[in-house]
């Protein structure tokens, strides 16, 4: 299946259909159709209710709505996403993203979604323009990787609204002058990064736990440095001295896989950090991290008490199938962001702003316990409430050498 995501860039468009159905069958109709095509072209499909990759229309929205563009106007507005090379099932930014634009989709039944997979860097511009061809209403891109293509194109075409996931000029994914058409849509990850750091070496058993990143990019140092903080903060309040394999704060030194796909390294990475004694693994590296759980779930079946924590999106939902190993998942509210980008600029609203997802907002947050909801102690679970409320009041600080703002 792999294979065939990356023999080319395909196109999907989508409308008016139920949003439970978008939610829940939508990764993995797209999955069937990438599979079921030998063609090398550019491809463009309208999804039926029953085949349904999408979303729809609601009655009503309830979200501002967007774009001054005379298709808005008319009853029409196409909302345009550009993956990164993790793929529209990746279990993490991208699948999260097209959610959020089918989510627009379902909340105005005027506005249609599509999207075009960039299955290596090169895909970047040619996807970008090719959307900008077909002039669409805003055009999403996805991940720190796409900074330099989507602020090239937004320079070079002041009128096309963009919004960007995962990138910003504060993080210096954008580093030109600021173009007031691109959408930051980014996330302070090192707040929950650090509720994730305390649970973790409040779970351990062994006074090891690990993380490592995909690459070495300030959304993804962002997590880790959340994670190395928070376990050195639990040290602190308990007079403990729980170590964290992968990565330094204070250092900036890890370990990274080199890409966001292949789950073998992920797996590897993560059987060595197990040999080495860490009982909770967080891997901030998108696909790869399903060969982390992998590794976990080997380890566990050979007699071990291994768990681990997802990142981005709920991995109870996203991956399900590893469910009973996920502690908690350290997330990004993708969806919600994307979603409003989106009508907001189909409402003929200016873009240009900057979304930063907050403990506070909901925007990175922990996701609930699910398997592990009897299993994390009564007082653990009162503790990462009180230290939610500091981080939000700013009596906690969670420093890092990757901001966001």
């Amino acid at each position: 299946m792999l294979g065939a995501w990356e023999t080319f860039p395909r196109e999907e468009t989508v409308r008016h259909t139920k949003l439970a159905v978008t939610v829940a069958v939508g990764a993995a109709t797209v999955l069937i159709a990438a599979c079921g095509s030998s063609t090398s072209s550019v491809t463009s499909t309208t999804s039926s209710p029953a085949a349904s990759a999408t979303s729809a229309s609601a009655a009503t929205s309830s979200a501002p709505a967007s774009a001054s563009t005379s298709a808005a106007a008319a009853g029409s507005f196409t909302g345009c996403m550009v993956t990164d090379t993790g793929g529209i099932n990746d279990k993490s930014f991208n699948q999260s993203a097209w959610q959020g634009m089918q989510q627009a989709a379902a909340a105005n039944s005027k506005v249609t979604v599509k999207y075009l997979q960039s299955t290596s860097q090169s895909d970047y511009v040619p996807n970008i323009n090719t959307f900008l061809s077909q002039k669409c209403g805003i055009i999403v891109t996805v991940g720190f990787l796409m900074g330099a293509s989507t602020e090239s194109a937004a320079k070079a075409h002041p009128t096309q609204p963009f919004a960007i996931v995962d990138c910003s000029y504060a993080s210096f994914c954008l580093s030109g002058t600021k173009q007031s058409n691109i959408d930051q849509l980014v996330f302070n990850t090192v707040q929950d990064g650090f509720l994730g750091g305390y649970l973790a070496a409040g779970m351990s058993k062994s006074g090891k736990v690990a993380t490592f990143g995909g690459q070495k990019f300030g959304t993804v140092t962002i997590y880790m440095d959340g994670f190395w903080d928070g376990v050195q903060y639990y040290n602190k309040q308990h007079n403990k001295n729980v170590t964290v394999l992968g990565w330094n704060e204070q250092t900036q030194k890890g370990e990274f896989t080199g890409d966001f796909t292949n789950q073998t390294k992920g797996q590897t990475v993560t059987q060595t950090f197990i040999s080495e004694g860490a009982d909770v693994i967080f891997p901030v590296a998108g696909n790869v991290g399903l060969g982390a759980a992998k590794a976990v779930q080997n380890a566990n079946n050979a007699g071990g008490s291994v768990s681990m924590l997802w990142v981005d999106t709920d991995g109870c939902i996203s991956a399900a199938q590893y469910c009973k190993y996920f502690v908690t998942s350290v997330t990004k509210g993708i969806q919600t962001a994307v979603k409003n980008a989106v009508l907001t600029a189909a409402s003929g609203k200016s873009v240009g702003g900057t979304y930063i997802g907050t403990l506070a907002n909901g925007g990175a947050v922990l996701s609930p316990f699910h398997d592990y909801a009897g299993k994390v102690p009564a007082s653990l679970q009162n503790e990462l409430k009180t230290i939610q409320a500091g981080i939000e009041n700013g009596s906690i600080q969670t420093p890092t050498k990757s901001p966001v703002t």
